[in-house]
Parts: C-alpha cells; structure tokens; sequence
C-alpha cells in the first residue's frame, strides 16, 4: 500500500500514527529527510516485535507493562496494534481489565503525553470550539466518560480518561476500527474523592463534583456539538454513575447514535454466557430463577435484556420479571419496600423482608447468581455451598471489576461446587485443577460485544442503536461457543478468536439495521465479506512524498 504524505524528517518519526521506526526503507529514507535520522540497518516489523517483546517481558508488573504499551503506542500506533493483535490473550488483561483500573488510580503519576480530549464545566458556552480542536473530522467512535465510577473503584474524575482510551484500543484492535477514527473524551465536572483533590499531581478539576441543571447543561452541549462536528459517529457512554447512566441513556438514546456498554454492553455479554449454560443444562433460558447481587444500572440493564430473551423464549412479560430478582445494599428488592429507586421497582415481587444473601439464596433457590456488586468475595462458601445444595449444575457469575472486586474466584466456585458450577466473571481468571480435570473459566469481558457492534454500526451507518443489535450481537457470541468449549467449562469463545468473532457480530448487527431501517447503505450479498473489507488491519504502508 503506496500512501503520500506531507511530513519529512523528524515531523515524520515524531507522528505516532506515521512513524515506521527502523521499518523506513532506504527509498524512504532518502525520500523523506530521514537519512542520519535513523539507526542505519532496516529491520522489518517482525524483527520490531521482537524487541518489543523482549522489552515488554522485561517488565516486573502488569503497571509497568501497560506504561510501557502506552509508551509505544505514543510512539508508534501501528507496531503498537500489531503486537496486541498478534498476542490478544496475553494483551487485554494489560490494556483493559483489570490492569487499567490500577492505571486510573495511579493516572496522574504515571501520564506521559495526553491523548484524546478533556471537556470540563469551565468550558459551558463554547464546547463546539473545544471539541473542534480535535484534529481529525472523520471520527467513527467516540467513548466518553465523566470518570464518577470507574470499574469498581468509583469516582476517579479525570483520572478516568484510561478507561475511554483503553475502549477504544479494544475497538481498534478486536475489531479493527481504524486508530485514527476513535476519540476519547472525559468530561470533567470534578470530583467528590477528596484524596484525589488532595495529589497534587491530580490532573482534573480540583473541586466537588457539579451536578443537577450545570451538568445537565454541559451534556446537553456536548451531544449538540458531537452530532454538528461528527455527524454519524458512535457515541458509547461508559463508567457513569447509575442515576445519570441511566438518565443519559433514555434522554439521547432517539436523539443521535449511542448507548451505554455498562448497561447495554454488559448486559449482552451476560446473556451470551448465560445461553451457552442453558446449553449445558439442557434447558431453555425461560427456566431460569435469577438472583442479582447489586442493583445498579448495569445489573438492571443485564437483567431487563434477558427478561426481553425470555419473552423471546415464549415467556409473558410478567413471568420473565418474576424469574428475576435482586438483592442490594438493604436486602432482597421486594413489593414492600419504600426506599426503591425506579429502575428496580419492575424487579420488586412479593416476598417478606430477607436481610441475608445466603438467605435470599435458600429461600428462592435460584438456578443463577450474579455479581455485579463490586463486593470482593460477597459469593462466599456458604452461598456457593448452597447454590451447588439445590442445583446439579448451578450458574455463577462474579462480574465486578477489577479482580480485587469479584464476587468469588473461579476456583472458589469450583471447590465449593466440586467443579459442577457454570462459572464466568468479569476479570480473568487462570484455569483450576480439580477432581482430575481441568476447567477454564470464561471471562464475560465486554470485548465480545462492543467492537463487533460498534463495527456494524459504523460500516452500516446506523443512524440509531437499537435494542434489537445487543440480541443479535449475543446469541452470534454464544452461537460461537464450541461443544469442547464447554466441556472445559467455559462459556464463551476464547479470546485469540474475537476478531473473526467482531467480524460475524458486526454482520449481523449491520443485516438488523438494514432490516429495521436504520442504515444508510446497502449491503451486498456477502455481507462478512463486505465487513472483512472495511477493517484496520496494522502493518505499515509504503511512503512517497506528497
């Protein structure tokens, strides 16, 4: 691939995007003002990697190797993509989950060069020209957070942007949406974590967090600059707190392309793997009873996707609720109480007051628990006794983030349950040895979802997100669980396949948004095809002057 360009010199090997390295060729070299810049031997990609690898393998800690892939990918985006690609398994845990979660805790030590855009209260009244100093216009996603609950950890203010950029080197790299078509921002309205205000190495606002009609404002203009400035572009909200992740969704869902992968994308990964235990069960997913703990927007987003999946399954509205239930901070959410939130009244059946999750567990005898309370090791062994008591094959999920926050272990699920428990959780866990077996636990990280997705959207032109792309986008993740997957106990692909995996997710989504008439294009027959087409795939081009 021959690409022109307007650089020369070190403008040239200082461009992340642009910068080959040791990989410019004589010809460029000679073209380019690059000669006596560079080392003089020309070593391919291949040989590149390997140094990076050395290096990268040197590092003592999972910090210091996400400081050094974020160096690299400061310097040199495309070596930085391939390597992560190349080794998806081994990366992910390093650029997401859980290792970013460490990375925003500690963002303002280890920041090095800014990446992507900060709009923050002071900027009221002329967010459009802040957001145009963004330097490219062909913007196809953009993640944006307000930082206030970052993975598990909560409010992190701006110290959140780690979260933003590393969605969307998930997007680039499971996907292959093009780097350069990918905006982070974090919307910085304060924070209400006085020891953050205290560092004095803090790079956000150092005051309390804004809320009510000055944040409300400030969302409103950003939206409208983001629909003016980047017509089309995706707009996935991510890591807000519930009240406002929830309002947010609702008030701009019909108003411009956008959803929020906390509610919507965590909820479509939990059905995937919740199908493929079906599958194992040998039963239909309308007869499952479902006990959450934690109620909060993404739990109730997770459980009102597969309260839609079971009316799909034939169930009426009311009997899929009612297979639903959860249990929060003040105990079992039932008919009688109070103090309930509206987006757990549809969840609040009648049932006496129940103070205890082991009680809530022995009482209603669910088929499945699931964690999305960020309470580390909450599934204790009494509780994962029980599930195993009135189950033969019970389904358990531990899904808060980040490792530190996960309800249960795999191997805490599988010695309590003798290795019968259909586990996934939201970080990572190493395979565990028992009764002679070895099960490998699936982890339901988001990346099954929202690059597919966000893929289909952008290559169909998607004007809306509809609830309708997360069905699709599932039931593709858990139609591509294979029979020896599950036979190990995991119940979702393997990592090493989710960019074939993006492909086909991307596909569907793209076909339904024809279907429903929210695409801009037509497709052509070969639509997998089509998509396999329009993705980024890192290697380096061939420079000539422009």
């Amino acid at each position: 691939m021959i690409v022109p360009t307007a650089l020369r010199g070190i403008s040239l090997i200082h461009d992340p995007r642009r910068n080959k390295g040791t990989a410019f060729t004589q010809a460029e070299r000679d073209a380019l003002g690059l000669q006596g810049l560079l080392p003089p031997r020309i070593l391919t990609m291949a040989e590149q990697l390997l140094r990076v690898r050395h290096n990268f393998e040197a590092k003592s800690s999972p910090i210091e190797k996400y400081i050094f892939l974020v160096s690299l990918q400061d310097r040199n985006e495309t070596l930085f993509y391939r390597l992560v690609v190349d080794h998806l398994t081994e990366m992910l845990p390093i650029i997401y989950t859980p290792t970013v979660g460490e990375a925003c805790r500690k963002f303002g030590h280890i920041f090095r060069r800014t990446r992507g855009l900060y709009l923050s209260v002071r900027d009221r009244g002329r967010v459009r020209e802040v957001l145009g100093n963004w330097p490219d216009r062909d913007v196809a996603v953009i993640v944006a957070t307000d930082g206030e609950r970052i993975l598990g950890l909560g409010d992190l203010g701006a110290h959140g942007m780690g979260i933003p950029i590393g969605k969307l080197a998930i997007y680039t790299a499971c996907a292959g949406v093009p780097p350069f078509r990918c905006l982070p921002i974090t919307l910085d309205v304060g924070t209400d974590n006085a020891e953050l205000r205290e560092d004095p190495l803090y790079t956000g606002l150092r005051q309390p967090r804004v809320r009510g009609p000055e944040y409300d404002d400030l969302v409103e203009e950003f939206v409208t600059a983001v629909g003016d400035l980047f017509p089309g572009a995706l707009l996935q909200w991510e890591d807000f707190a519930t009240d406002n992740a929830i309002r947010l969704l609702e008030r701009y869902h019909d108003r411009i392309c956008s959803f929020n992968d906390d509610i919507q994308g965590t909820a479509a990964v939990v059905l995937s793997a919740l199908l493929s235990a079906c599958r194992v069960k040998g039963e239909r997913l309308g007869e499952q009873r479902l006990l959450f703990l934690g109620a909060g927007a993404s739990a109730t987003g997770v459980a009102n996707l597969i309260v839609s999946a079971m009316r799909r399954d034939g169930l009426g509205e009311s009997e899929a609720r009612g297979r639903t239930w959860f249990f929060d901070s003040r105990g079992l959410v039932q008919s009688g109480r109070s103090d309930l939130a509206a987006h757990k009244r549809p969840y609040a059946h009648d049932h006496p007051p129940v103070n205890r999750f082991l009680d809530a567990v022995e009482s209603l005898r669910p088929t499945g628990i699931i964690g999305l309370s960020t309470q580390g090791g909450a599934f204790d062994d009494r509780i994962l006794g029980a599930m195993a008591r009135h189950n033969a094959r019970p389904i358990v999920f531990a899904l808060s983030n980040p490792t530190t926050s996960s309800e249960c272990t795999a191997e805490a699920a599988y010695r309590a349950s003798h290795g019968t428990a259909l586990f996934a959780s939201g970080s990572p866990f190493p395979p565990v040895a028992i009764d002679g077996r070895t099960l490998v636990p699936g982890q339901a990280n988001n990346a099954y979802i929202f690059p597919g997705l966000g893929l289909g959207i952008v290559l169909s032109g998607a004007s809306r997100v509809s609830d309708g792309m997360f069905h699709v986008a599932a039931s593709t993740v858990a139609d591509s669980v294979g029979a020896e997957d599950l036979a190990q106990g995991t119940l979702l692909p393997p990592l090493e396949r989710i960019r074939e995996l993006s492909i086909r997710v991307a596909a569907g989504v793209a076909r339904l948004a024809v279907a429903e008439g929210l695409s801009s294009v037509a497709l052509p027959d070969d639509v997998e095809a089509w998509v396999r087409e329009g993705v980024y795939f890192p290697v380096y081009p061939e420079y000539v002057p422009a």
